[in-house]
């Protein structure tokens, strides 16, 4: 397993256009692996999640199962010209098999958070419409209905830090929300539109179950995998060995 990160340079109408396509940029993480892993479930996928520190810079992350080649990315959204690296790819392996029960982290994730809606004409037995949670309570609560299942718990605030607010229990907020909604190519403009929304967590959490984790890290969480979401990142927290 690699975790590869690639600095975008926004300045680039290129960079611009992949950044405002969801569809495109998965193309062109896909063209990183001459061989792309199997979607069968049966193993890890190739993940991504691209994170906007403010105006100073512009970071697109992937894991996936082999090394990629960004060197088409870098002539086309980065700085082909320059000395530096285009791109920083770390082993994740050793990472992830050292994970165990109550290790601490901070983490980042971009999801999705849906549910299944009944409209009231159809019939019993009908399908269910996927929708989106608009509020921040209903996709916070999306996140911590999965945390058990993902092996992992979000950690609860000390008692003196909790506002009145529900959800303010916990070390988790939603730093961000982005809908979108794009086609896909051949289809008709507004014809089989996709429509996601973005959302961005940040927090803090325990791991519970290190073998669940380590598939949650490499498998991703929620739905729209393909467009950038399901991807959770660590980072160590301060003052946690």
């Amino acid at each position: 397993m690699y975790l590869t990160r690639f600095r975008v340079n926004t300045g680039r109408s290129d960079a611009r256009q992949l950044l405002g396509s969801p569809h495109r940029l998965h193309g062109a993480v896909n063209m990183s692996f001459p061989t792309r892993p199997a979607r069968d479930g049966s193993g890890p996928r190739v993940l991504w999640r691209v994170d906007r520190d403010g105006a100073s810079e512009t970071l697109l992350y992937i894991v996936s199962p082999t090394r990629p080649d960004l060197t088409h990315l870098v002539e086309q959204a980065g700085w082909p010209a320059s000395d530096e690296p285009g791109w920083t790819s770390f082993a994740y392996e050793k990472f992830l098999s050292a994970l165990d029960v109550g290790d601490t982290w901070g983490f980042r994730l971009t999801a999705n958070p849906v549910h299944n809606i009944r409209h009231q004409y159809l019939k019993e037995g009908e399908r269910t419409k996927r929708a989106a949670h608009r509020t921040t309570q209903h996709q916070m609560q999306w996140l911590l209905q999965r945390q058990e299942k993902s092996g992992f718990e979000i950690v609860q605030k000390p008692v003196e830090r909790r506002l009145l607010e529900q959800g303010d229990e916990y070390e988790l907020i939603v730093r961000d929300r982005i809908p979108l909604q794009f086609h896909r190519p051949p289809a008709k403009p507004s014809s089989n539109d996709v429509q996601i929304t973005k959302v961005t967590f940040d927090g803090r959490l325990r791991v519970t179950d290190p073998e669940l984790f380590r598939r949650t890290l490499t498998h991703g969480l929620g739905k729209a995998k393909a467009y950038g979401c399901g991807l959770m990142t660590l980072a160590p927290v301060r003052g946690e060995s």
